[in-house]
């Protein structure tokens, strides 16, 4: 199959009133569960990696490896470079034929963020590749993810809107009350704030730290403008706790082994998210 701008499945999903889960992946194993998976139940997804990600295999041989899995099954789905953290890396990664790309420049000043949103927009947009920004700054509940030290600032539906007009971004990051990370306490998502924000902006709205959050809480972001829910740390932990498992009551035990019981713990998880997302069967799209 052949990877799609993350735009045309979050229009879609927008329109219809569901949400595309994106799952963090980062090596061949982890695409392919999660395709695997998404094929099963017939519904559309994100493949995403970033900067941790890319520690562990370039952006360039990331995208080969994304595209080799993804020949073997016929899903709608996108590859997206999740929390950019430099305008260079977004421009190799759109080399590198990934169809979506996020520019995390939330923690600088707004003006800051603007400009360099306004930059990669025009460069994507010439080649059909989709755009998403932050706007507010999603914080981080532990010490496990990407983005540990940040501490959160609600999103302001004024600025939002501001921030959409100037940049020309097709999809947002919100922060309502989301964090990253494994959640302590059940989040308190400010529903209000987020139904401003969706009738200020109109356009595909994403939530981050999506990993924890209750069902219900889940449907009603969907139906307020949530059109992506990012999903990473429930992933890496079912892995990590497998491995940590398998290990100690067999320190001898072969890593292949080992690596494909880990791996699948994942796909129950893609099947909770693709449930609670309401994206089952809705994997029937047309390119425009």
């Amino acid at each position: 199959m052949k990877f799609l701008p993350m735009k045309d499945l979050l229009d879609k999903a927008l329109r219809e009133g569901y949400a595309v889960p994106a799952f963090c992946v980062w090596n061949a194993e982890s695409m392919d569960v999660v395709l695997k998976t998404c094929s099963r139940l017939r519904s559309p997804v994100i493949l995403m990696n970033g900067p941790s990600e890319f520690e562990l295999l370039h952006p360039h041989l990331m995208a080969k490896v994304a595209r080799s899995v993804a020949d073997f099954y016929d899903i709608p789905a996108a590859l997206h470079v999740d929390h950019g953290d430099s305008v260079e890396l977004i421009k190799e990664a759109i080399d590198a034929g990934y169809t979506s790309v996020m520019l995390d420049f939330s923690a600088r000043p707004f003006i800051e963020n603007v400009n360099a949103l306004r930059e990669i927009c025009r460069m994507a947009h010439l080649l059909g590749i989709t755009v998403e920004g932050e706007i507010g700054m999603v914080g981080k509940m532990d010490n496990t993810t990407e983005e540990g030290g940040k501490s959160s600032t609600l999103t302001n539906p004024e600025e939002a809107g501001e921030y959409l007009r100037q940049t020309g971004i097709d999809a947002l990051a919100i922060s309502i009350g989301n964090v990253h990370g494994n959640y302590t306490s059940l989040p308190r998502l400010d529903f209000d704030r987020l139904k401003k924000i969706h009738a200020r902006c109109g356009i595909p709205l994403v939530l981050h730290g999506g990993s924890g959050t209750p069902e219900e809480d889940v449907r009603k972001a969907v139906s307020l403008g949530i059109a992506k829910i990012n999903v990473a740390s429930e992933l890496i932990r079912s892995v990590r706790d497998t491995l940590m498992n398998l290990w100690m009551n067999n320190k001898a035990l072969w890593v292949p082994v080992a690596d494909s019981e880990a791996m699948k713990s994942m796909s129950p998880i893609v099947e909770k998210w693709i449930h609670k997302s309401g994206s089952a069967g809705k994997m029937d799209f047309k390119e425009d």
